[in-house]
């Protein structure tokens, strides 16, 4: 049975390089790497080989006939190689964007990346609830979602990287006529002896479910029992008609017929909100996004965290605060 060779292009690439400059300095310096990292890829190719492939003098430095005899096989594997990276380069295709639901502040996110990167294919989706968008993003169905990262299982975090976007303050939707309707802020004791809903049941936002749970233990406060979920403002007007519970949202949840948006207060409870990928994903698309979401974060202060507020304990992809 004939020899197989499994050679990493990063070793034929050095070589080619030494063959074209005929020096190892000037090799080094174009491919962007040390000397000596150079020289030990070379005569790592050597040994998978079995050929010296250089003659190496204090003045200079030229092929053997080995080396003449690999040059045009290796430039070939190498074209080969950059054309298959061009093929499947992340930026020749859209990045799926999960912004969980129309009109939140992730949608600007979107909007500073796309002019950051115009010549990319920035696609949104609206999953609603990361746990859901999580597992389609590490199944590669999505690329990226945004939510409560430490809400979510070991299980899920261990596959995903992060980047912590915001402290999102948190709000509550009241039926137009309920009687805290009428604050300008609600205070969290002002709740007490309510039944809010807060996706209980929905197995696409356990880690929203959990945030609220945590957030009402001790308060006096009831989570709504399971519900089926209102999509669409009609349906959202219906429901809250219907069963009259406040809903758990955050200030910037877009209006919603019959309803009123109020801000919490007394503490203000915050909702940590992180971009997530699926670990090891490449794609111009995500870099953009990474960088909107600092600006705008940097801009705006979302990264700093009233002095008065709420977060669950031992939050997992927080800012280490100083």
């Amino acid at each position: 049975m004939p020899p197989s060779y499994d050679t990493d292009p990063r070793l034929l690439r050095a070589f080619t390089a030494v063959a074209e400059e005929l020096h190892f300095t000037r090799a080094a310096a174009r491919l962007y790497v040390a000397q000596q990292a150079l020289s030990r890829d070379v005569r790592r190719l050597e040994r998978e080989l079995g050929a010296e492939l250089f003659v190496r003098t204090t003045r200079q430095v030229s092929l053997t006939p080995d080396g003449e005899r690999l040059l045009p096989y290796a430039r070939r594997v190498l074209a080969a190689h950059d054309e298959l990276g061009e093929a499947f380069l992340a930026a020749s295709r859209p990045l799926l964007v999960d912004l969980n639901s129309p009109g939140l502040a992730h949608e600007r996110v979107l909007r500073r990346a796309r002019e950051l990167a115009p010549d990319l294919e920035l696609m949104a989706r609206y999953e609603s609830g990361l746990t859901g968008a999580a597992r389609a993003v590490l199944a590669g169905h999505l690329d990226t979602s945004f939510g409560r990262y430490g809400g979510l299982a070991a299980d899920l975090r261990a596959g995903l990287g992060s980047q912590f976007v915001r402290y999102e303050p948190m709000a509550v939707i009241l039926p137009e006529d309920h009687l805290l309707a009428g604050l300008p802020e609600v205070p969290l004791a002002a709740l007490a002896g309510e039944r809010i809903y807060a996706g209980a049941g929905n197995e696409r936002t356990p880690e929203w479910t959990d945030l609220a749970a945590r957030l009402f233990a001790g308060r006096g406060i009831e989570l709504s029992p399971p519900a089926p979920l209102a999509v669409g403002k009609e349906e959202f007007r219906r429901i809250m008609a219907k069963h009259r519970h406040p809903v758990l949202a955050v200030v910037e949840f877009p209006p919603m017929p019959g309803c009123v948006l109020r801000p919490l207060v007394d503490p203000v409870p915050l909702s940590p909100v992180s971009l997530v990928w699926r670990k090891g994903l490449r794609h111009p698309g995500l870099d953009a996004l990474r960088a909107a979401a600092a600006e705008i974060g940097a801009r705006e202060g979302w990264l700093v965290r009233p002095p008065d507020s709420w977060l669950p304990e031992d939050e997992p992809g927080l800012p280490v605060r100083p």
